[in-house]
């Protein structure tokens, strides 16, 4: 069984979408298996106020010169996942409304969902949650799944099994992730969830 990490591991970095208000975290521009923390909050990756947890770490897909066993990401070649640890959590200090969306990619057989909360940290109120199917091909094809919700949420906390699951394009503020272009079986799989259908299968990707 693989794992999402090879030798060393980094998490995807995003950029803002051009043509939306909404902001998409590309994880491009960390380096393999580089700690995510402040990459968004006053780091090379701009004055975003997101911070994440030191869980998050960025990784790069072999092809690139990383140790990253998946390929096929909605933004080329960074991803973020974690090795240890209840997972991923991304801070806004300013918060976010309307939606929230990303792909993944997951080893299958390995559970996982993401939780969206009021609170930083993962406190406060849960406004609302994704369970995560088991994606077609093991770390080869990127799945889009997002969710519209009410209120103003702060935190977002990406679990599942360690190593077996990466995300990219995180979307803040649209139920629908930014960049990238799905594989109709994606597609298929998005509208699925879109109508409340999740079932928690997840992968490993080193």
């Amino acid at each position: 069984m693989k794992s999402l990490f090879g030798a060393v591991a980094i998490l995807a970095l995003v950029g803002a979408s051009s043509a939306r208000a909404d902001i998409t975290l590309t994880f491009e521009g960390l380096g393999n298996n580089a700690p995510i923390g402040d990459y968004y909050n006053g780091g090379a990756g701009g004055s975003l106020g997101i911070h994440f947890g030191p869980d998050a770490l960025a990784l790069i897909d072999n092809a690139h010169g990383g140790t990253g066993n998946f390929s096929n990401a909605p933004s080329c070649c960074t991803v973020m996942y974690f090795l240890s640890g209840p997972g991923d959590v991304m801070d806004v200090a300013a918060g976010f409304t309307t939606g929230f969306s990303f792909f993944y990619a997951d080893q299958v057989g390995f559970t996982g969902s993401v939780d969206v909360w009021s609170g930083l940290d993962g406190t406060g109120s849960l406004l609302t949650s994704l369970s995560l199917p088991s994606t077609p091909n093991p770390y080869n094809v990127f799945v889009p799944i997002g969710v519209a919700f009410a209120g103003t949420a702060k935190s977002v906390v990406f679990s599942g099994s360690a190593n077996f699951i990466a995300f990219d394009n995180v979307t803040l503020g649209n139920a629908t992730p930014g960049g990238g272009v799905p594989e109709p079986t994606s597609i298929v799989l998005f509208g699925t969830v879109a109508l409340g259908l999740a079932v928690k299968l997840r992968k490993r990707f080193v």
